[in-house]
């Protein structure tokens, strides 16, 4: 029998390839405890399958999985929560305070998709996001915590991709799961066995400042490794934070350059971002030729673009 594409790590840790994009591009996180489980983010409903069957060659049934944590509520990583909590009758969704009411009700979040994507593009990557009880949703933000099986997670407080992203340290290997905030790390991008990350400034909320705050809270947890949603376990932590921070204020200081620009801002500014991780990957020696970093990083490309975007324009009020 054909096994779920999953990477398996220490401490019952496993990043599943949700199938999202192309392979090895989102995971579903897995902790599995004394046969109780949890999820960090859900990827998209096209994944819920290959979650349930994950799971299972791991001995847990839907029953067993006690949460589902939402790093922040982009449909990339909470798209298939309402179909999972569907599925499994006993977990409890964790999501920021921001984030709560909009998987409760999420028309607008259906709404902002669509404003990003597309009708058509939006309907037929996420398909339909169906409201989750509000009795079974917990927010949870700075220093919360949950317990699964005894097993203690607490919750950091970390915007600067999005206002309504929550970092979640797992206390009992010392790691920490990071959605988007310690930035993308393809494995592409692999290199002499290291890991490189890039940072995320999709819209609609980029804040460069509260970013690099958000950064630095984890650097300052010392993790042996971190989690990233694009796609797995980091161990170069310190590293690739350096990297993030360098590049964050990379970003920021196109979208200044790019600000007076008018109708041409946004082609600029994507350009000028096309140049920075062609920098980025002569200065790392990536494995791509520049055809192959451009395709890789294309979409993350343009959304950075659009966030860089939508802070200038937020910053004029």
């Amino acid at each position: 029998m054909t096994r779920v594409p999953a990477l398996d790590y220490s401490h019952g840790i496993s990043a599943i390839d949700s199938g999202f994009v192309q392979p090895w591009h989102t995971a579903v996180h897995i902790v599995v405890e004394r046969g109780r489980a949890a999820l960090v983010d859900t990827a998209t409903n096209a994944a819920v399958p290959r979650v349930i069957e994950a799971l299972a060659e791991r001995g847990v049934a839907p029953e067993a999985v006690d949460w589902i944590v939402l790093t922040h509520i982009h449909l990339d990583h909470a798209g298939g929560a309402s179909a999972l909590m569907r599925r499994m009758p006993n977990a409890k969704l964790c999501v920021h305070p921001r984030g709560a009411r909009h998987m409760v009700d999420p028309s607008r979040l259906v709404a902002s998709t669509i404003e990003v994507y597309g009708e058509a593009h939006a309907r037929e990557v996420y398909g339909e996001i169906l409201p989750i009880d509000a009795a079974r949703v917990i927010e949870v933000g700075q220093d919360s915590r949950i317990a699964l099986a005894g097993r203690t997670f607490a919750f950091h407080d970390t915007p600067g991709h999005a206002r309504h992203h929550v970092c979640m340290h797992d206390e009992a290997s010392g790691h920490v799961f990071t959605g988007d905030t310690f930035g993308l790390c393809f494995r592409e991008l692999d290199f002499h066995g290291r890991r490189y990350g890039v940072p995320s400034s999709s819209p609609t909320q980029f804040d460069p400042e509260a970013l690099h705050r958000s950064i630095d809270r984890i650097l300052a947890l010392e993790p042996g490794a971190v989690y990233v949603t694009h796609f797995g376990q980091m161990r170069d932590v310190a590293l690739v934070g350096a990297d993030l921070h360098r590049l964050v204020d990379a970003h920021a200081r196109v979208g200044r350059e790019h600000a007076d620009a008018g109708a041409a801002r946004h082609p600029r500014m994507r350009a000028a971002i096309e140049a920075v991780m062609l920098e980025e990957a002569a200065r790392h020696r990536w494995p791509l030729t520049r055809e192959q970093v451009l395709d890789l990083l294309g979409l993350d490309i343009e959304l950075n673009a659009q966030g860089l975007g939508n802070w200038l324009d937020a910053a004029r009020g």
